[in-house]
């Protein structure tokens, strides 16, 4: 027997394995009062040198989950920090039978590349947009550099073959859009300098006025637009670009629009909030981050496109490795990768077994929380909130301490105080040169007392704060 087996120990470990996450997910269901650290014990163990002789495989899933359970979880209900993934329970039963079976979708892979694209076709249809064809990927980064490597080509063709050769190109967002649409940029030789911030209005979403007018102004100066990005929900606030409005600008033109929804853009199938996302079916691709808005566990993002042949045209290619039978195109012909787990099968399952209107649902709740905590802000005379109320579920808001006269530095304090204090973890964030609490709801265990919960931390820590700085 090979020493790398469980030998007579599999059947217990794996029970034992199960206990340990049925104690996780029970510890979920309701927020804590104080965030676990590690102690000095744990952190000498995680200095110890490697290991040559085997261990015992029970008291080391016991170590493993005492590690976890001394980490930040952003599945815990008051996990409001940054833009978090929920540990869906369906979505870990689903990533344990992917992992156990470790599925290759490099080529066909029979029935779990059936599955990927009957997943493909659910995501599609649950957020209205005619996709031909899409694959899962490990993050909105990598959604975004595979819709915008694909419009590249379309607008330079050959370019995968020569590079750039010289050619000036630009690509367009809003000056609020992810980083990674930048990191795209200088990964497909256009380079950031040629990443055009287009202005934002009063709601911080993209003008599409301005961008019509860089656009034309690269077009008269010999300069190829690649591809705008309009941004379904923006990291700092929550705003959505106007797609439709985008895509009147885009197609007289031929210029590619891609939809960068990696948190956002699951709202588009919430009643409340799917008008903001009116002419969604209009753009080239698009991306969307299931871990995030969707609640399953990470890594399970995708990109969607309306023409596979732009992904081929791309991707595509043969190696004497790469079987290609009856000239069907394999997996690695219309995506970036090569080894790719079966990512999309935690989101096939949660559909399956919850069904679509149980995230719209969840979704709604979400969206609810974030106008919850909206309104009571704006009535709080110690709170200040943004002129309007949110789009999605960010909703930042600063402490205005009577007789604090530095109230950024009062923020960040006050960031750094609810943090440590453990009961509500929120981020900061920087909004016209001004700190804000930046609370974000995409959690389905939240409730309204646990949004409640955290504007009276934050009242209650930040009335004592002000004289430490």
């Amino acid at each position: 027997m090979s020493p790398l087996t469980l030998g007579d120990q599999r059947d217990p470990a794996l029970e034992h394995a199960a206990a340990l996450v049925a104690r996780a997910w029970r510890g979920f269901d309701e927020a804590r009062e104080i965030e676990t650290v590690p102690s000095s014990e744990l952190l000498a163990r995680l200095r110890e040198e490697l290991p040559e002789s085997p261990g015992d495989v029970i008291a080391d899933l016991d170590f493993a989950a005492d590690v976890l359970d001394a980490s930040l979880a952003q599945a815990r209900p008051r996990y409001f920090a940054y833009i978090g993934s929920s540990g869906l329970e369906v979505g870990a039963l689903a990533d344990l039978l992917a992992h156990s079976y470790d599925i290759n979708l490099a080529l066909d892979a029979r029935g779990a590349t059936q599955l990927e694209r009957q997943a493909i076709d659910w995501l599609a249809a649950f957020l209205g947009f005619p996709a031909a064809t899409g694959s899962f990927t490990s993050g909105g980064t990598i959604s975004n550099i595979t819709a915008l490597a694909a419009a590249r080509e379309r607008a330079l063709p050959g370019s995968r073959s020569t590079g750039m050769l010289g050619r000036p190109a630009a690509m367009y967002c809003s000056a609020e859009a992810h980083y990674s649409v930048t990191r795209a940029a200088e990964l497909l030789g256009i380079g950031r300098d040629n990443v055009r911030d287009i202005a934002i209005d009063s709601r911080r979403r993209m003008d599409p006025m301005d961008l019509a007018r860089h656009i034309d102004s690269d077009i008269a100066a010999g300069i190829t637009p690649i591809a705008v990005v309009a941004t379904a929900g923006t990291t700092l606030t929550g705003a959505v670009d106007p797609i439709g409005a985008i895509a009147d600008v885009c197609e007289p033109r031929g210029v590619w629009l891609h939809v960068d929804g990696a948190y956002g853009l699951p709202a588009a199938a919430a009643p409340t909030s799917a008008p903001l996302f009116a002419g969604l079916e209009r753009a080239d691709s698009l991306g969307v981050d299931a871990h995030k808005w969707m609640f399953v566990p990470k890594a399970c993002s995708a990109v969607l496109v309306r023409d596979k042949a732009n992904l081929a045209a791309v991707f595509s290619h043969n190696e004497d490795y790469i079987p290609h039978e009856d000239d069907e195109l394999n997996a690695v012909d219309v995506t970036l990768e090569y080894s790719r787990p079966l990512r999309a099968l935690k989101l096939w399952l949660a559909l399956r077994v919850h069904g679509a209107q149980a995230f719209r649902t969840a979704i709604e709740a979400n969206l609810a929380q974030a106008r919850l905590l909206y309104g009571l802000a704006e009535a709080h005379p110690e709170f200040q909130t943004r002129d309007h109320e949110p789009q999605l579920s960010i909703v930042p808001i600063r402490h205005v301490l009577p007789g604090c006269h530095d109230i950024d530095r009062h923020n960040e304090y006050l960031c750094r105080a609810m943090q440590h204090d453990g009961r509500v973890y929120i981020s900061p964030a920087v909004i016209d040169g001004r700190t804000w609490l930046r609370p974000c709801f995409t959690n389905f265990r939240t409730t309204s007392d646990d949004v409640r919960v955290a504007l009276l931390v934050a009242a209650e820590l930040g009335s004592t704060i002000c004289s430490e700085h």
